[in-house]
């Protein structure tokens, strides 16, 4: 199983920004993310998990809306920030 990291300052303060919808959205796909092995998780069609190289991490897809920053250390999911707008997590 993939363990979670949600204690980077910037993923918290965007977590706590979040209207209560969008809270579900992360909370739902953190549940299931750590249901799951890292092999699942990369082929996981829902998450559709890619690596971004101007910014130098990766990101998953929560909803249609929402992307999620992160960084693998190991067996542990870092997770770095919340993004609102799809784009902005390229941008």
């Amino acid at each position: 199983m993939i363990e979670l990291d949600m204690n980077q300052a910037s993923f918290q303060t965007s977590f706590f920004q979040l209207e209560k919808a969008e809270v579900i959205s992360v909370t739902n796909a953190c549940k299931k993310i750590r249901q799951l092995t890292w092999e699942q998780f990369y082929q996981h069609s829902g998450f559709n998990w890619e690596w971004i190289s101007g910014k130098e991490y990766y990101t998953f897809r929560v909803s249609d809306k929402i992307r999620v920053a992160a960084l693998r250390k190991g067996n542990l999911l870092e997770l770095q920030r919340i993004f609102t707008d799809h784009d902005s997590a390229y941008a």
